[in-house]
């Protein structure tokens, strides 16, 4: 079995007299995790904990296999970080800015000019890298966040909330970019958002705390292939004939009403042999989909247990 690409081993973090995580115990293996929760729930107390801003009270976590406590400076080498709010020096040009970022991250001086250049035209900002930060839009200064994130060439890319605010299409290109970056197995992704359609689009596990707790943890690679075989049919003309086959395939069924039915599917039974069925009890099969819960249905429960 793969590495996981963060453990969290009993951690517990405090602020103040407040117990903020609590004891958590996970592993996470998605090439992309989406951090869910609502507000208050330690998402970002989290992200600063493994980043190393605050300390575990007990426990510890581990970053591809390095401990956050006795590993720290190994730890920042290989992490990248594209932070919620702007922490941009204003009168800087994107190119001096990206640049520093990479120094802070261990790159040689040359060598970070270099791949400041590289991340900026990745990220589609090359044309205005010589222009200050203070004038960029708020889509810019987005994409300079995550430039800034993986200049250095990281191998695991915390990302939070890089849509906020965005227009559709700036919006569009942010998540081109994160399923590129996703996609070329050169880097792991932990994506903290409030949209779930963000989540769902880029996210293959997710990890929803309550509370400092943890809510749910799910495999949406896993759920979906899984939830191929739960089918929601309309259909005319059902006859005792066409269910009865149905139930002595093993198939599991119940009806909405006359003209709707829903099915589980066994191993090994496709939707071929659905269509067969019906057209061998001369039932017409008007609408077929695969139903399954979505991640707002996921989040949702998990919020309210």
């Amino acid at each position: 079995m793969n590495q996981p690409v963060i453990e969290l081993d009993q951690l517990r973090v405090d602020l103040g007299k407040r117990t903020i995580l609590h004891n958590l115990n996970i592993a996470l293996r998605g090439r992309c995790i989406g951090l869910l929760g609502p507000n208050g729930a330690g998402k970002t107390t989290l992200i600063h904990t493994l980043l190393g801003f605050y300390q575990a009270k007990s426990g510890t976590a581990r970053l591809l296999g390095k401990d956050i406590r006795s590993e720290a400076k190994a730890v920042r080498a290989q992490i990248g970080y594209m932070p919620e709010r702007d922490s941009f020096i204003a009168n800087m040009n994107a190119v001096h800015f990206v640049r520093l970022m990479g120094e802070l991250s261990g790159l040689p001086r040359e060598a970070a000019l270099e791949r400041a250049h590289e991340a900026l035209f990745y990220v589609g900002l090359g044309e205005a890298r010589y222009r200050e930060l203070g004038g960029y839009s708020l889509g810019m200064k987005q994409l300079a966040k995550l430039a800034q994130a993986i200049v250095h060439g990281p191998r695991l890319i915390f990302l939070d909330e890089p849509t906020n605010g965005l227009d559709p299409p700036a919006r569009k290109r942010m998540l081109e970019l994160i399923r590129e970056v996703r996609d070329s197995g050169k880097a792991n992704i932990v994506l903290s958002s409030h949209l779930l359609r963000d989540v769902e689009e880029c996210c293959d596990e997710i990890l929803i705390l309550k509370g400092g707790n943890i809510a749910a943890h799910c495999d949406l690679e896993a759920e979906r292939r899984a939830n191929r075989k739960f089918i929601e049919m309309e259909a005319r003309g059902v006859n005792e004939g066409f269910v009865n086959e149905l139930g002595a395939l093993g198939c599991e069924y119940a009806f909405s009403n006359a003209e709707r039915l829903k099915l589980v599917l066994q191993e090994g039974f496709e939707l071929r042999d659905v269509y067969a069925l019906a057209a061998r009890n001369q039932v017409q099969i008007r609408r077929m989909n695969f139903k399954r819960d979505s991640l707002e249905d996921i989040f949702l429960k998990a919020i309210d247990n």
